[in-house]
């Protein structure tokens, strides 16, 4: 199956996902919210110091993802923004922001981010996506089936669990959140390539603007 195709399924899923309404919003009156640039706050950062990268490119292309390791509409889009990375990931730099509308999602985000603290973010991002249908959308907390990944990982489990512990991690997860409201993400998956919002309905609609970008 092509990445275009991959792309357009997973854009039909999440068509109807929003349909079926699993798709959370932080405010349903802010869907017309002003564009990235304009913020309406001084403070809000669309990617911080601390904002996990899943590669650094050779260039200053920035490709931004807002996600919820728990939000079906990401999931299914996940296999082709693996293939963009595959793509272009030598020469742009992948950052992830953290938006989390689920119930363990701010648990997942905690893991990935512990992960990290070793080394080991993509990894992770990779486990909890290939593995979503093990652990999203349980009533009860996950924390089992992460320090499981972790475990698989080979990492170092107690410092995995002072860094997943650690509020400093909870409140990282929080600052990527309060950004994206200010910046008026309301969803994920939300795309920015060089601070500009993207609206993809296809997935030439997220290559055309790395390509100009990387051309300009």
């Amino acid at each position: 199956m092509s990445r275009s195709t991959k792309f357009t399924l997973g854009l039909i899923a999440v068509a109807a996902l929003v349909l079926a309404g699993f798709i959370i919003f932080l405010d349903p009156d802010e869907q017309e919210s002003a564009p990235a640039e304009d913020t309406g706050s001084a403070s809000a950062q669309l990617v911080r110091e601390d904002s996990p990268r899943l590669s650094e490119g050779s260039s200053d292309v920035v490709f931004v993802e807002y996600l919820d390791f728990e939000c079906e509409a990401c999931l299914s889009l996940y296999p082709a923004v693996e293939e963009i990375r595959a793509e272009y990931g030598d020469r742009v730099t992948f950052v992830v922001r953290y938006l989390p509308l689920h119930g363990n999602s701010v648990e997942a985000a905690k893991a990935a981010e512990a992960a990290g603290a070793q080394g080991e973010f993509e990894a992770m991002y990779k486990a909890l996506f290939d593995n979503a249908t093990e652990w999203s959308h349980q009533e009860t907390s996950q924390r089992e089936a992460f320090f499981g990944y972790a475990e698989e990982l080979g990492l170092d489990m107690e410092r995995f669990e002072q860094v997943y512990d650690d509020p400093a991690t909870l409140a990282r997860i929080e600052q990527s959140a309060a950004d994206a409201e200010a910046l008026g993400v309301t969803s994920t998956p939300t795309f920015f390539v060089d601070g500009e919002r993207l609206e993809p309905t296809r997935v030439q609609d997220l290559t055309d603007p790395l390509d100009a970008a990387l051309e300009g």
